[in-house]
């Protein structure tokens, strides 16, 4: 059976239960709508993968307070309707709190009906302003945001005097919440994004986006959109003869675009919101890497979507701990709102009454052509 098959009937027999989740003294329940088919599979499975990690560790350890938790994911495909159809499902079934949701245009539509419901919304795999601003109560975030690492990317680019520079972007919330950032960050350089393309999200059209941006005759290109759209426009561009640099923001899936790519992904640049996770190179990076061998031996194949689930389930984990001894979702969020400056391993969450980001950490790395990743 394939993973992805055996996630889905697994996270529909769970919804088929419907048991009042965290009412139940001996549990606490998490919800999680993702992407687990489609072209966005990878960041969905990696994500809840490397959470599964954190959460078997503390379970195995007496849970929380005696509560051992749950995580209930549904499949999305990264579709916006489904995604509602998901959550209105996982709220109606009790949940204690909503969890590793992947992606803007699903985390857009999810966010309402969490905040209607009161049902805290943790750690989505999104850096959008729209789910930040306003300030949401609800809306608790443990990376950095798009405009952290567009802000990062155009002062690398800049500082090397490369000025001309295309934005390649998903035609959704996610797609347009990157380009905001990239002209967030270029307007006060006096400059504007030098050629513009579009792709529809779980597509890989991208021949009008290439020869739109193209035409502007940019120097670098950044790319706001998921690993395989990514990957089919750096093929075509560089067919079409474009001789510049492609940079991604993190949601592409680092190791998912450097797979799609094989050796064509040499030289290519993906901004980054957690620590490197190839090596112990922090308290935080080596204990991940501990559990996944212990839970795959060999076979476990560390990456950033993967240390992100890690990392967000460890704050929640952390959070749930400060709540008190029986925990409410209120008290998760004040839980959460505790955290000062609160070290991880070497990875520093910092979260307040008003304050609800915890992290603008953003790193830069490079793709190799035998499909590693160079800091």
């Amino acid at each position: 059976m394939k993973r992805r098959d055996a996630i889905t009937q697994m996270a529909a027999a769970s919804a088929a239960l419907a048991l009042p989740a965290w009412g139940a003294p001996s549990r606490i329940v998490l919800g999680q709508s993702a992407a687990f088919s489609g072209p966005a599979r990878a960041l969905g499975e990696e994500f809840r993968k490397g959470a599964q990690l954190l959460f078997d560790r503390v379970n195995a350890h007496g849970g929380v307070g005696g509560r051992s938790i749950e995580l209930q994911s549904l499949d999305d495909g990264y579709e916006p309707d489904r995604c509602v159809a998901n959550t209105k499902k996982l709220i109606d079934s009790g949940v204690f709190a909503l969890f590793g949701y992947i992606g803007t245009p699903t985390g857009v539509v999810a966010l309402p009906l969490a905040t209607a419901a009161k049902v805290p919304f943790i750690a989505p795999f999104t850096g959008a302003e729209a789910l930040r601003t306003p300030f949401n109560r609800y809306a608790i975030h443990v990376r950095a945001s798009y405009y952290d690492e567009t802000a990062e990317i155009v002062k690398q680019l800049t500082a090397v005097g490369i000025k001309r520079i295309g934005v390649f972007y998903q035609n959704d919330a996610y797609g347009k919440a990157g380009l905001a950032g990239v002209t967030r960050a270029l307007t006060p350089l006096g400059l504007e994004p030098a050629g513009l393309g579009t792709v529809e999200r779980n597509t890989v059209d991208v021949d009008a986006a290439v020869k739109s941006i193209l035409a502007g005759n940019a120097d670098a290109i950044v790319q706001i959109s998921a690993y395989k759209s990514c990957a089919a426009f750096i093929r075509a561009a560089r067919k079409a003869g474009f001789g510049g640099t492609f940079y991604n923001v993190s949601f592409v899936g680092t190791l998912a675009l450097a797979k799609e790519l094989g050796a064509d992904a040499r030289g290519v640049v993906v901004s980054q919101v957690m620590p490197y996770p190839f090596t112990p190179a922090t308290l935080l990076a080596g204990e991940y890497l501990a559990a996944g061998k212990a839970a795959e031996g060999d076979k476990f194949e560390p990456n950033y979507s993967s240390i992100e689930g890690y990392t967000a389930a460890k704050t929640v984990v952390e959070g749930l701990r400060r709540a008190g001894s029986n925990p409410t979702p209120e008290s998760l969020i004040a839980g959460l709102e505790s955290l000062h400056d609160f070290n991880l391993g070497g990875f520093f969450v910092d979260f307040g009454p008003q304050k609800h980001t915890g992290s603008k950490y953003v790193d830069l790395v490079i793709l190799t052509a035998d499909g590693h990743v160079r800091r």
